[in-house]
């Protein structure tokens, strides 16, 4: 039986809210027991002791008011470090009499309010009241959870933040402020340094949050203290040099290197290289003698895009490493091998729809990571927009709120508490592995870049900022002040380091840069071949796969499944392959990934409704039509190396989940990552990653990877938005040359099978290969179904593998016969092959292009060959003039077959088809028929 089917969790204790039971039901997506990739969170038991309890019932109204503070005290909180707006007065929820309490009357806190200093004895009502103020309305930190439903969570979050002041001085001993010190003097030395050498640089630096050094230095030695082997942090620009060099051991060289107009990679490394605000970095880190993983991924310009890439890449880890759900342990919490940080700024954070996508996956079954945590780097400007304009809600976190995320404001200014409230909030992740923010309130010394003046359009707040001292100053004086840190060792700090970055720019001549890619586990991965385009055998046994095929079926005993796949698709499957004929696109598909399962690599099909399929076809897992439990039948591969397959039926998204997944995509090369959209058209949702990542990410940064795209395409009477995947955009987004034959090097490969068995190889080639690329395959909608697309057994044996180009097949056609020839690529084959049969046309042979990217330049040189008498030569797609492959492949066939072709399609349209059935019905007619009346 399936590992996933042995690990039945152990009993549930009672949920102690109703929330908690709801919760819990809407994650058991299809699934009691789990799946691969999936385990329902044990129900925790919780029960306020009694005896609080009765505390509180005793003193009603004292309990209602100390609640009143935890739910309000945050609107009174100076945590603003350059605020121009006068604090707003005592609220009425606030005020005791409000609750009938009188300054002078005695209460007993204990079970009501956790304050160390009031542990065992009575105070009075005024005395509890300066206590709440300096608690929850202090200068330096304050909390929101009050909308948190969970009772356990709302309990520990309260004992916690309310012990938080008095813990300050145990948590952290001088030596340690001394080491926070020396981190934010070196950040302010670095900003220094750069801003001397390379004055015209837009460097994005950290000065004003300068704190955020505080909460990576708590961050790494909580996490190795928890055993944690990796982090994976996203992370916008400000300050993430600053961060790199002085506690991520990124050599400040590299940077100078690159500022001095050089790449940051190798010489005869092809990368076109980026900026140096979007470098990353992946290193062990020693923390208190122990090793941990720090990988920051890339990031391009288009703020918070990283984030779900971070979740995915973190997500990858979490499999490698067993974690969670992929592990044996069925106790075993996700996030207990690999966490996940994001850090954000303020009005990217409100602006940004990614970020509601992204908390929307938090504990979505194949999406949860077991919880981040969250920076907000609170600028409170975004480029010129103030805060308050730049959104309509009171905090620039409270976006947070909808998935009742506590939120734990913090000024900037106190780097202690900083790293204080880190701690909190790690404790939190731990206990509970859910999200948490710290909104960090800080401010930008500069504007936007160093090169803008802020005071065009916010003169009162850089007047604040402009007179005020920096956070390292201040921090240091403070030190200084207390005998903890004495001047002499500040300026030490400071010229040792100012000498070191001095020693590091005068290596720049000389410098070589490192290798940082096809490294650990990618390191069996090379690039592709840059001189021919390869051709790989994916063929397999056919005993092998019609096993394959048959266990793709297979249920066990007692599962009740749906009459009706039972019938279609159950026997109907066995039947194909025992007979070896007539095998469907979604058989096909099944034996690609099954057979790369039995060979040991893990599968992952992600999108929306990719278990059934958009179009009712794949049904890779079957529900139990009486207890509503999934299985999937792949996962019950008997022999084989074992690999796995994860069905991840994602949220209503395509920015965040494609991210998503391409982030699993650059971790593990060994691993077939898959999105298919709904519809092809959909895509267009995620062309920011699309661009910015899976297109572009090889050239810019030397991140490989094999992800799948599966975009539904097909002109079938849907109108505009269920009809074309627009493949004319990932054409003009390719690289393939108009002047020379392609290679395998391209940096995106664009395939439009016409058969089962080419989609069959298609996938396999993506892993058997030792390289990787991206793939966009345009996917078939009537396709699947059409019985003139089938393949045969003989398609799928050894020495078989996916053809860039399909000759003609028709058994009548002879060679010397043919004066013309149709070139098209996709289904529009199909129609255009039964209207030949329909005329018994004997003079036309119709050759279809499998792949777009890289353009088969010798296969079609092969193909044309064949035809010496052929005197026209017809491009004919489906797509209207300016879209679809017309204007990819005719400066491709002049220049480097030095064919012209004629034109046959729809003419140029703005939308890509009619949304009225009787011009669709028209066109269709004129496509079809003009080809064969040139």
């Amino acid at each position: 039986m399936l590992r996933h089917l042995r690990n039945k969790p152990s009993s549930a204790g009672r949920a102690s809210t109703l929330f908690m039971q709801q919760w819990q039901q809407r994650c058991c997506y299809h699934s009691e027991k789990g799946v691969f990739g999936y385990r329902p969170r044990k129900q925790r038991e919780f029960k306020v002791p009694e005896e609080v309890v009765q505390s509180r019932n005793a003193q009603g109204n004292v309990y209602r008011w100390v609640e009143a503070y935890r739910k309000y005290g945050h609107k009174l909180a100076a945590v603003n470090p350059i605020s121009i707006k006068s604090q707003q007065s005592l609220l009425e929820e606030l005020n005791p009499v409000f609750y009938g309490l009188q300054n002078k009357e005695a209460v007993k806190p204990q079970g009501i309010l956790n304050a160390p200093e009031l542990a065992s004895h009575t105070t009075t009502v005024e005395e509890l009241e300066r206590l709440l103020k300096e608690i929850y309305c202090g200068n330096t930190v304050s909390a929101e959870f009050g909308y948190v439903e969970n009772l356990e969570e709302r309990e520990w979050l309260a004992l916690h933040f309310e012990r938080l002041r008095s813990e300050c001085q145990q948590h952290l001993s001088n030596d340690n402020r001394k080491q926070i010190a020396e981190l934010l003097i070196k950040s302010q030395a670095w900003d220094n340094f750069m801003a001397t050498k390379f004055p015209t640089v837009k460097r994005y630096g950290g000065e004003g949050a300068e704190s955020l050094l505080a909460f990576f230095w708590q961050l790494l030695r909580n996490s190795v203290q928890d055993d944690l082997e990796h982090i994976v942090v996203a992370m916008p620009h400000r300050g993430r040099t600053a961060l790199q060099t002085i506690l991520l051991q990124m050599r400040p060289v590299k940077v100078f290197h690159k500022l001095s107009g050089e790449s940051e990679f190798p010489d005869g490394c092809q990368a076109m290289s980026d900026v140096i605000s979007h470098f990353h970095i992946s290193e062990d880190l020693q923390i208190d003698g122990k090793t941990i993983h720090f990988s920051m991924v890339r990031n391009p310009s288009h703020l918070e895009a990283a984030n779900p890439v971070a979740m995915g890449k973190t997500r990858s880890k979490q499999q490698t490493l067993k974690d969670g759900a992929f592990s044996e342990e069925a106790e075993k919490p996700f996030a207990s091998s690999a966490l996940n940080v994001i850090l954000h700024g303020d009005a990217a954070f409100a602006g940004q729809g990614i970020n509601q996508e992204c908390l929307n996956m938090a504990y979505v079954p194949h999406f949860e990571i077991g919880g981040s945590i969250h920076l907000i780097v609170n600028n409170q400007v975004g480029f010129t927009t103030p805060g308050d304009r730049g959104r309509s809600t009171d905090y620039s976190s409270d976006l947070a709120k909808t998935i009742q995320a506590p939120v734990f404001h913090v000024n900037g200014d106190d780097p202690e508490m900083v790293a204080l409230v880190t701690k909190l909030a790690f404790d939190y992740q731990r206990q509970f592995r859910k999200d948490v923010f710290i909104d960090m309130n800080c401010f930008r010394r500069w504007g936007h870049n160093e090169l803008d003046d802020p005071t065009f359009t916010n003169p009162k707040v850089y007047s604040i900022i402009n007179n005020r001292k920096s956070v390292p100053d201040m921090y240091t004086e403070k030190l200084i002040q207390q005998s903890i840190l004495s001047q002499e060792e500040a300026g030490k700090i400071r010229s040792q380091y100012m000498d070191h970055l001095n020693e590091e720019l005068s290596l720049v001549p000389k410098y070589k840069p490192e290798p940082s890619y096809f490294q650990k586990q990618w390191k069996h991965i090379t690039t592709a071949p840059s001189d021919l385009i390869t051709y790989w055998d994916t063929g397999l046994d056919y005993g092998l796969l019609n096993y394959i095929g048959q266990q793709s079926v297979a249920y066990p005993e007692g599962f009740k499944v749906h009459p009706h796949l039972k019938k279609t698709h159950v026997d109907g499957r066995r039947k194909k392959l025992n007979e070896g004929q007539k095998i469907d696109w979604a058989t096909a598909e099944a034996l690609a990934l099954g057979s790369l399962m039995y060979q040991g690599y893990n599968v992952r099909i992600s999108g929306e409704d990719v278990g059934r399929g958009t179009f009712s076809h794949r049904h890779v897992m079957l529900v139990d039509q009486e207890s509503n439990e999934m299985f999937i039948p792949l996962n019950s591969l008997n022999e084989g190396k074992s690999g796995k397959l994860e069905v991840a039926h994602s949220i209503l998204s395509e920015e965040a989940v494609l991210a998503y997944e391409y982030g699993m995509a650059i971790d593990n090369p060994d691993n077939l990552i898959i999105w298919e959209a709904q519809f092809g058209d959909f895509a267009n949702g995620a062309q920011i990653i699309i661009d910015n990542f899976i297109i572009s990410g090889e050239t810019k940064w030397m991140d490989s990877n094999g992800l799948v795209i599966l975009l539904p395409h097909g002109y079938d009477g849907a109108a505009s938005e269920h009809s074309s995947c627009r493949i004319e955009r990932f054409l003009q987004l390719c690289d393939s040359r108009e002047t020379a034959p392609d290679s395998d090097n391209v940096n995106v490969q664009i395939v439009n099978p016409t058969t089962p068995a080419q989609y069959f190889h298609v996938l396999r080639r993506q892993m058997v290969r030792n390289f990787r690329k991206p793939l966009i395959v345009v996917a078939p909608k009537i396709l699947l179904r059409l019985s003139a697309a089938t393949s045969s057994y003989k398609d799928f044996e050894p020495g078989t593998q996916f053809q860039n180009v399909l000759g003609d097949t028709s058994s009548t056609l002879q060679a010397d016969a043919v004066k013309r020839v149709i070139l098209c690529s996709g289904k529009h084959y199909y129609a255009l092959d039964d209207v030949r049969q329909a005329k018994n046309l004997q003079d036309t042979a119709i050759i279809r292009l499998e792949s777009l990217c890289p353009f088969p330049t010798y296969e079609l040189q092969k193909e044309l060959a064949k035809y010496k008498n052929a005197k026209t030569f017809i491009w004919a797609q489906e797509e209207h003039r300016n879209m679809g492959a017309w204007t990819f492949v005719q400066p491709r066939f002049k220049n480097l077959l030095g064919q012209k072709l004629v034109y046959c399609g729809r003419v140029e349209a703005p939308t890509s088809a009619t949304g009225i059935g009787k011009v669709h019905k028209r066109e269709v007619d004129e496509i079809l028929q003009k080809p064969f009346q040139l």
